[in-house]
């Protein structure tokens, strides 16, 4: 090393905990309430350590409050220990067993954006495939409840959709893939929708139950400035973060998106456009065609495959399909196609109502 050089290592400092009752009049003022203990907290330290996951792990309620109460510096960085493990480890093995989907819903959507950004460089690994992985859902009462079935029912629904003949499946996605590959653009129309996007250059990806076990579409990245037109999603809700927004409306020129509209959480949709200046852009063109998962749950995993659907993502583009677009979101909205709804390459119909040409 050099005469003067020093090694620079960024240092952490805080305390393993803040629920301290001898902390009182010492590093709280007597008259603050404990449930402000936090908050005052971490306006002292930037980060905590919280010996708990031996005895039980917080209920959810509890670390949305804590997400709540954080500063906004803290909320902008993953906990060190989470971001090492993320950035070392060889591969995810994810089963998601939620017991409320909506976890995260109270929070402001200045908040869930700063939790967003703070994730984004981490889950880089995930996003370019460089981290193998593989995920699936575990039929919860949540996800059962959001779905309007029995913990039974959504049982059986959930595991017919994934337990299919996957070669078969596979054989079948790839004749439609084809068609799209083959072509330079698509045009989607439907109720409120008169949609054009290049596809020049870009290939498609065939998801056969691969890495995400509820598998059955097959999806490309559309050129990134060749959005052009408008679509409405007034089939389902668009379900993101613990949010609902129904009828979200949008309209594209140039590949942006220059004008948003929803009949609920409008605000919270216009918030996630403006995250970043990839927000407005579109990440992906999904086409969903999973035979086993014939109606909307409120679970975007399975709604995104619905047989006869699109879906659109806003935000981060899918390097192994071509995309360049980068983002700190990346949300599928699902838009149904059954009802008068229908695709076309080069001018071609291709599907019409859910049902491909012959």
């Amino acid at each position: 090393m050099a005469s003067g050089a020093r090694s620079r290592r960024t240092a952490w400092i805080g305390c393993s905990g803040w629920n301290y009752k001898d902390w009182r009049g010492l590093v709280y003022p007597e008259e603050l309430p404990a449930r402000k203990w936090f908050e005052h907290y971490a306006t002292l330290f930037d980060t905590v350590e919280i010996n708990n996951t031996f005895y039980r792990l917080p209920p959810p309620e509890t670390v949305e409050r804590w997400a709540a109460q954080a500063p906004p510096d803290v909320l902008s960085k993953p906990a060190p220990l989470e971001a090492h493990t993320w950035e070392n480890a060889d591969a995810l093995i994810s089963i998601e067993a939620p017991e409320n989907t909506r976890e995260l819903g109270s929070l402001s959507e200045d908040r869930l954006a700063l939790v967003q950004a703070a994730w984004r460089p981490i889950v880089e690994r995930l996003l370019t495939h460089e981290m193998q992985w593989v995920g699936c859902q575990f039929p919860t009462s949540a996800l059962a409840q959001d779905a309007g079935m029995s913990l039974t029912e959504f049982s059986d629904f959930l595991y017919g959709a994934c337990l299919l003949d996957w070669d078969a499946e596979r054989e079948r996605m790839s004749r439609y893939a084809e068609l799209f590959d083959a072509a330079e653009e698509v045009r989607i129309v439907g109720v409120d929708t008169d949609l054009r996007l290049s596809l020049a250059g870009r290939g498609t990806v065939v998801d056969a139950g691969g890495s995400n076990m509820r598998g059955g579409e097959f999806y490309c990245c559309p050129v990134e400035d060749s959005a052009e037109g408008m679509i409405g999603f007034s089939e389902f809700p668009a379900v993101h973060l613990g949010r609902e927004v129904k009828g979200a409306t949008l309209r594209f020129e140039g590949g942006r998106v220059v004008d948003a509209s929803a009949q609920t959480e409008e605000e919270f949709l216009l918030t996630m456009l403006d995250l970043d200046d990839g927000s407005r852009k579109l990440g992906e063109l999904g086409i969903g065609c999973n035979p086993g998962i014939t109606r909307h749950l409120k679970n975007t995993a399975f709604d995104e495959k619905i047989d006869g659907t699109v879906h659109l993502a806003l935000g981060n583009g899918l390097p192994e399909a071509g995309g360049t677009n980068v983002s700190q979101i990346h949300w599928d909205i699902v838009k149904d196609l059954h009802r008068g709804g229908r695709i076309e390459l080069d001018g071609k119909v291709v599907q019409e109502q859910g049902r491909w040409a012959a």
